[in-house]
């Protein structure tokens, strides 16, 4: 997409002064936009319903963990415009115990997004129609993609083919010795590749 076309969708953005934009962002080619809790469900209802915005498609919604930061979570959508040819990001912020707008009223298919970002960062979304989790196990505790969940101590769930059910194991995380002997072509060449011969050779 061109750089033209995300600079004047951000001015649309910014002009329309119902919308409460924390923040419109272009970097690295890419349009981000930072929204309040509060008001996501109109922001989103703007982008898929305004005429220069048209965007109908939720590519997918995930979450990311800053631990430092008094609202750790972001919480992250983003969305495809086929008509206008743009994609854009919206972004949200909140913490473990504040939860965020369902966005399933307005994309139905937010539904397994959220649930998949509740699953494995712990974040809340009022207003979903089956908040549970979707890729852990039953009984499982803790969210796995926070930056403080523990590498050990917990179990691993598995179908045992020989004893013909579920087994539990405690969770191993195992890098087995490689001698590189480099013959392969996936783990370097005999011969110079263009560029390689600039690098200085200490």
């Amino acid at each position: 997409m061109s750089e033209e076309a995300l600079n004047e969708l951000a001015r649309h953005l910014q002009d329309n002064t119902s919308l409460a934009l924390k923040s419109v962002d272009i970097a690295r080619g890419e349009l981000t936009v930072g929204v309040e809790a509060f008001a996501l469900l109109e922001t989103l209802t703007f982008l898929r319903d305004d005429l220069r915005c048209q965007f109908i498609a939720l590519i997918d919604i995930c979450g990311v963990d800053y631990p430092s930061r008094p609202y750790r979570f972001d919480v992250v959508y983003h969305l495809l415009s086929p008509r206008q040819n743009l994609r854009i990001r919206i972004k949200v912020a909140t913490d473990e115990d504040t939860p965020v707008p369902s966005a399933t009223p307005v994309y139905p298919g937010a539904d397994w997004y959220e649930r998949e970002t509740y699953d494995l960062y712990g974040v809340l979304f009022s207003g979903h129609p089956d908040l549970r989790r979707i890729l852990t196990d039953y009984g499982f505790e803790g969210h796995p993609l926070r930056k403080d969940f523990p590498l050990t101590g917990f179990v691993e769930v598995r179908y045992d083919d020989e004893v013909k059910r579920v087994v539990y194991e405690p969770v191993e995380l195992r890098q087995e010795f490689r001698n590189f002997d480099f013959q392969s072509p996936w783990e370097g060449t005999d011969y110079v590749l263009p560029g390689d011969e600039k690098a200085k050779v200490n």
